[in-house]
């Protein structure tokens, strides 16, 4: 009798334990979900390692810095390094049966397309928390790349158009997508999208 109530004990503990478990997946896979992506804009964008931030067009170089890219140009490089701002979203606010939790993205692994161009691949630099309620956290991504190297046949006024399109004085982050797969800190550990999510600048994805 005694052997068959521990054998019962042991059985709903097992049972509780198990729904808990579910539970907590559940929820953590809840969490996952919320977090919507949306690239914002892109700052301190330099070409060949001219500052164009503020430049419209290479009639806006001078002298020195015309023939500075121009050189990097023939040279068959043209590097470009800029800030591309993410906003994200964790809009869980406790109603229907959420938890009003902040998230933590612990990585962010992409790949960069630019005119639906394939360029270069990277990850966050570090774990950015994203509070709970909706308003958007901005990560900023660092970015390197030639842009002559998945460019370079364009010619150098196109390749400089496309720059300044991006990062001058009347840029965006429209010609950018970002095939990405989102890593979040969760109660159970670090979870990994089970898919990729493309990020652009028109709205809000998950």
């Amino acid at each position: 009798m005694k052997r068959l109530t521990l054998l019962a004990v042991f059985a709903v503990f097992i049972t509780l334990n198990g729904c808990s478990q579910l539970q907590s997946i559940k929820s953590a896979l809840t969490d996952l979900q919320r977090l919507q992506f949306k690239l914002n804009n892109v700052n301190g964008f330099r070409l060949a390692g001219i500052d164009i931030t503020n430049k419209s067009s290479v009639s806006d170089f001078s002298m020195m810095d015309g023939l500075n890219a121009l050189n990097a140009y023939r040279s068959n490089k043209l590097p470009a390094e800029f800030i591309l701002n993410l906003d994200v979203k964790n809009p869980n606010d406790g109603s229907n049966g959420s938890r009003n939790v902040p998230a933590t993205l612990t990585g962010l692994e992409f790949r960069m397309l630019i005119d639906n161009q394939p360029t270069i691949t990277g990850n966050i630099a570090k774990e950015f928390t994203i509070p709970a309620g909706g308003n958007a956290t901005t990560v900023p991504i660092s970015i390197s790349l030639d842009l002559y190297e998945f460019f370079g046949k364009q010619g150098y006024e196109k390749l400089a158009d496309l720059a300044f399109a991006i990062g001058g004085k009347n840029g965006s982050a429209s010609r950018i997508t970002l095939d990405a797969k989102p890593t979040v800190k969760t109660s159970l550990g670090a979870i990994t999208y089970p898919g990729r999510i493309n990020i652009v600048d028109k709205s809000f994805t998950n």
